[in-house]
């Protein structure tokens, strides 16, 4: 399947389905047989993208803004390749890292999480562990605000109740 596609079909059931694990999408978009895990995109012969996409397209297609892109791409967060006019192009390596640092950013990473993290992955495979426990950490942030959010959902839901409502009737 094409990495557009992918993403697409990603980025839509994270739309629809905001409370559902869209871990298949995920992982079969992550997979690195089905993405080329170098970032060559100019000699790529990479058949799970057809073409790379313009910096329209890559918005469009992320839910992110074209402004957006080119601030990840002046923070060092993504290199797009350039086409023989000049303008970016945005590969299935691209597309993938942009993903992962859109979920990352809604996750609450700061800027400088994300800096430090694609440094290491730019440094190889050497700095593995160390990006692992970027991740874990990572991973106990997500899980505190889950938690504080299922409290503050509890809450509103007694306080639906107090006023005479049920707590699922904006649901129906």
């Amino acid at each position: 399947m094409a990495t557009a596609a992918l993403v697409k079909r990603l980025m839509e059931h994270i739309a629809q389905h905001p409370d559902s694990s869209t871990v298949a999408a995920l992982r079969e978009l992550m997979n690195d047989s089905t993405i080329k895990t170098t970032a060559d995109s100019a000699d790529s012969t990479d058949s799970s993208v057809s073409s790379p996409l313009s910096i329209a397209e890559a918005s469009r297609l992320l839910g992110i803004s074209a402004y957006t892109l080119r601030y990840y791409e002046q923070q060092g967060l993504v290199h797009p390749g350039r086409n023989t006019s000049g303008y970016r192009e945005y590969s299935a390596f691209a597309l993938r890292r942009l993903v992962f640092i859109s979920r990352m950013r809604v996750s609450g990473m700061t800027l400088g999480d994300l800096k430090r993290y694609i440094a290491l992955v730019e440094q190889g495979s050497a700095t593995v562990a160390e990006r692992r426990q970027i991740m874990v950490e990572q991973r106990s942030r997500i899980q505190r605000q889950i938690n504080e959010l299922s409290l503050a959902l509890e809450v509103t839901d007694y306080k639906i109740e107090v006023y005479g409502g049920q707590a699922d009737e904006e649901m129906r």
